[in-house]
């Protein structure tokens, strides 16, 4: 390729990689912009975050038209098709984040028609602030290219299963204690499943951001974490195994 060709083939790889990272900005607010709608009791928050989603809709459909398009002119080998596929596939954790995001919104505005539950719209705004700064890092680690960013974003991936399994516990004791809390702790229910679901794209996107810098898949299998069943809500601990 001449000169022209070569410096035209970096500029459209430089400018798939900041659209993505403009989409990571849109999505991070989202997140944010729906927990706070939840905290606040704000129906006009929450409906602009409803709205705001079909933006970031429309740049995943643009960010792969022109990844698609720049493998068939361009074909790319090496580290630019994994930069290429990198860009395709963090677009569409993006666009699934944008819409847990909504969901997050939407039920928001059925939370702001009962009375408020304080402490546990608090844990809920614990939450999204853990998952918030998470996706901020795997995003910067992206654009800025810090592999050992990513992995801590991957290697914390069992913080976020931990709030939650915390908060399903805490919402659980609040439905079997007053029945009558039952519709509005069963949103905040799947509110923390979707920032739950929010923080495991964050650990796609590090994970992504891996292979695209090692040409490597990750080392080993994400950190694990134990699920809490109703029949574990006001259970004692289990003994702790004797010594030798």
């Amino acid at each position: 390729m001449n000169q022209h060709t070569v410096r035209a083939y970096g500029d459209e790889l430089n400018q798939l990689t900041a659209e993505v990272a403009r989409m990571g900005g849109l999505a991070e607010a989202q997140v944010a912009d729906a927990v706070e709608s939840v905290a606040r009791r704000d129906v006009a928050q929450a409906q602009a975050v409803i709205e705001r989603d079909a933006k970031l809709d429309a740049m995943q459909r643009e960010i792969e038209r022109k990844a698609i398009r720049l493998i068939a002119l361009r074909q790319p080998v090496a580290s630019d098709l994994r930069r290429t596929l990198s860009a395709l596939k963090i677009s569409s954790d993006l666009e699934r984040t944008g819409d847990l995001a909504r969901n997050i919104a939407k039920r928001g505005l059925s939370l702001a028609e009962v009375d408020p539950m304080t402490p546990l719209t608090r844990s809920i705004e614990r939450m999204g602030k853990l998952v918030g700064h998470r996706l901020k890092d795997v995003l910067d680690a992206y654009t800025a290219a810090e592999l050992d960013r990513a992995m801590s974003v991957w290697m914390s991936d069992d913080e976020v299963d931990e709030h939650y399994n915390a908060l399903f516990r805490e919402l659980l004791t609040y439905m079997m204690g007053d029945p009558r809390t039952i519709g509005a702790c069963a949103h905040l229910l799947f509110m923390a499943k979707n920032l739950e679901r929010i923080g495991d794209h964050a650990t796609n996107i590090a994970e992504i951001v891996h292979y695209e810098i090692t040409g490597d898949d990750m080392p080993g299998e994400r950190p694990k974490w134990t699920a809490v069943s109703p029949q574990d809500i006001g259970q004692p601990d289990p003994p702790a195994p004797d010594k030798p």
